[in-house]
């Protein structure tokens, strides 16, 4: 009887063993996972359903979202490579800061898996750097609620600052990047979209003063952006595309105007000692390989895809939103990132002083 036990135990095993051994990759794959930080909300849905969920149901690799604010992402990234605990794999930072030492201290170097990217005529020529691969490039503008379609919409930034034309609350980022709202203030005062760039800092706050007293939303992500026009806590703002364009697709009543904007993007940044960092290039191979995924998280978004193909098979509504080539040329601000990440740490001392 215990030998008939021991002989049913062993061959039990054995088909375990057996069955491991010839288990589908597929199946085996299921177990991984990658941890990529992102912004939250309505963004994240949109790569979730266009890019996250197309990648795990190819490949069986689970792809967990981590939301958190630029800063708390980058602080998160530093301290973790620091102390040589890294639980994150990827994290989307923005363009101008993906070009800066801090940057390159916390995240690999992609230069040598670029290369293979190098000959695909669709990507443009920025699609995979050093600092990460392109998601996609938007813009930081001007919005506004609409309202009588009779009534006069602001268009520029000096608009934005006229509280006696276009009345209302306004709202503006407050986290650790704010050359862009300081640039705002310089062109609502009559600076030159070609003479921006070196900021002149402590004009822009004197500007800042004047609307100081009728900010009613400082956000600090993207999502509390959209909460914020939700619930009627602005009327004119200054906030990204992808976020307005999301709006605007819940049928809130958004606009926008491309004379007051400054053309920015994401990167998809790999951390240095990310636990599981050969699926996580996978996750990026998989966005710059396929203009389909592509193109639907940018109808959604209504962003610039790196692929051209992805362009071509946008919706035609999401392409009529893009700026033209015509806009980018006359009035879209193409930020000076050197100048930028030269200045930041002055920039944010400035900044931390007068928003507290």
């Amino acid at each position: 009887m215990i030998s008939r036990q021991i002989t049913h135990a062993c061959n039990l095993a054995c088909l375990i063993v057996v069955a491991a051994l010839f288990m589908p990759a597929r199946l085996a794959a299921a177990q991984d996972q990658i941890v990529i930080a992102s912004t939250g909300g309505a963004y994240d849905r949109a790569l979730k359903e266009a890019w996250f969920d197309p990648f795990t149901k190819e490949t069986g690799i689970a792809v967990t979202i981590v939301s958190a604010t630029n800063a708390e992402m980058r602080a998160k990234a530093a301290a973790m490579v620091k102390s040589n605990n890294v639980s994150w794999d990827l994290y989307l930072e923005g363009e101008i800061q993906a070009a800066s030492d801090a940057h390159r201290e916390v995240t690999e170097d992609l230069t040598a898996f670029c290369e293979r990217f190098s000959t695909k005529t669709d990507l443009v020529s920025n699609a995979c750097q050093a600092g990460g691969a392109l998601l996609q490039s938007t813009a930081t503008l001007l919005v506004y609620r609409e309202k009588d379609e009779q009534q006069e919409t602001p268009a520029t930034w000096a608009d934005m600052w006229d509280t006696v034309k276009f009345p209302g609350g306004r709202a503006f980022p407050n986290f650790d990047d704010p050359w862009r709202v300081l640039a705002a203030a310089l062109l609502a005062d009559g600076v030159k979209k070609d003479e921006l760039f070196p900021l002149d800092v402590d004009r822009a706050f004197c500007k800042l003063d004047e609307i100081r007293g009728d900010v009613t939303l400082w956000w600090k992500t993207g999502d509390q952006s959209v909460q914020g026009f939700r619930n009627g806590e602005y009327d004119v703002g200054q906030i990204w595309l992808t976020r307005a364009r999301a709006m605007k697709n819940e049928g809130l009543p958004i606009g926008w105007s491309y004379k007051a904007s400054f053309l920015v993007g994401d990167r998809i940044a790999l951390i240095k000692g990310a636990p599981n960092r050969e699926n996580a290039l996978k996750l990026v191979e998989f966005w710059l390989d396929n203009p389909v995924v592509q193109a639907k998280a940018c109808d959604i978004l209504s962003c610039t895809p790196p692929s051209t193909q992805a362009i071509a098979l946008m919706s035609d509504q999401a392409r009529e939103s893009m700026p033209t080539t015509e806009e980018i040329k006359d009035s879209v601000i193409i930020p000076d990132a050197t100048w930028i990440n030269a200045n930041a740490p002055l920039l944010l001392k400035r900044w931390n002083e007068w928003v507290r």
